[in-house]
């Protein structure tokens, strides 16, 4: 394997324990904290693990990405051959803080080119971003330097392809001194959208994947909008949050193509960060647009005197698209009867 080297000097490492990360550090070097995406694999079943663990304080983050081939269930039933980073869809949630220095070793395991793009790095593309052959790999590093809600994905000719096959995951950056308030919960979503013919019936009776309809994504005809990778998947497995929680939700829209229009039903956004200074929040907000290729940070309180016990969906408000997938219940404590149509 021959290895495009921009930086990387020797660090300490990381173990995974029970699917989060403990830090090590070597004697007399400074913590580090290593995390191989081909061994520490998001939770996907029965739903994308939507739940942001909290930032690790070690100060240089390194990540070992792999490009994979994956079967993909983009709705129930419905499997998809996709391309992905770390073999889900969206692939690796990463978060770290300003000032971090964050270290990437991208290593293409597919047969075919691939590359990778990250929205939140101040680098030259020619030198991070370049093409990736199949068994090759790119290193480079940077030092977050913008809080916010970032997408990371295939930039590779035609993007839109490589978007549409999966291609994409969130890259989240803390302010440094954090957002302000002091959330219960936090949460990671990400839009996107598939094109996708049905998948026909094989010679032993068993429906085969679904595959990509290249002509329906040019003229914008989504067969599903999802949040995390797959259709509806949040209304069977509520988001779950307790009555009084201060709920922090980073949105990012990966497209390739629509705009995402985030809004809770009974609840309003009393803070929405549009970019990653704080003090740039938005103040009793009921719905905020997100671009293609854009990401922004919502906030809620769930109060028992307000938006209390109960559910409460999520959706784009694109009904179109909420109706093809983009919609999810975030359930407030122990309601009764807790269920509904939306």
């Amino acid at each position: 394997m021959r290895i495009n080297k921009v930086f990387l000097p020797a660090i300490a490492g990381v173990v995974a324990v029970g699917g989060f990360l403990a830090v090590t550090a070597a004697r007399h070097a400074e913590r580090v904290m290593r995390v191989d995406f081909d061994k520490v694999v998001r939770v996907t079943s029965p739903a994308y693990d939507a739940r942001l663990a909290p930032v690790v304080d070690a100060p240089i983050k390194e990540f070992r990405i792999p490009i994979k081939d994956a079967t993909l269930e983009i709705a129930k039933g419905v499997t998809y051959q996709g391309w992905t980073f770390g073999g889900t869809v969206p692939g690796p949630v990463i978060h770290v803080r300003v000032g971090d220095l964050v270290r990437v070793t991208v290593i293409n395991n597919s047969p075919m080119p691939h590359s990778i793009d990250f929205h939140a790095a101040r680098i030259p593309a020619n030198k991070a971003y370049r093409m990736i052959m199949p068994k090759d790999s790119v290193q480079f590093e940077f030092v977050a330097k913008d809080a916010g809600a970032f997408m990371v994905h295939c930039g590779t000719p035609p993007v839109t392809m490589h978007l549409m096959q999966g291609m994409y995951f969130p890259f989240i950056v803390d302010p440094k001194n954090g957002w302000g308030t002091r959330a219960d919960k936090e949460f990671v979503l990400v839009q996107s959208e598939f094109y996708a013919k049905p998948g026909e019936t094989g010679k032993v009776g068993v429906l085969l994947p679904a595959t990509p309809d290249w002509n329906a994504e040019q003229t914008k005809n989504a067969s599903q909008v999802v949040f995390n990778g797959r259709a509806f998947q949040y209304k069977e497995n509520t988001l779950k949050v307790d009555v009084g929680d201060r709920v922090r939700i980073f949105v990012v829209n990966a497209g390739p193509n629509f705009e995402s229009d985030f809004h809770i039903v009974g609840a309003i956004f009393d803070r929405v960060y549009p970019d990653g200074n704080p003090s740039h929040a938005l103040e009793d907000v009921q719905t905020y647009h997100v671009p293609a290729g854009g990401g922004a940070v919502f906030e809620t309180v769930f109060a028992k005197d307000g938006s209390g016990e109960g559910l409460y969906p999520f959706v784009t408000h694109s009904f179109a698209d909420a109706e093809k997938g983009a919609v999810g219940i975030i359930q407030v404590g122990e309601p009764k009867n807790a269920h509904m149509d939306h």
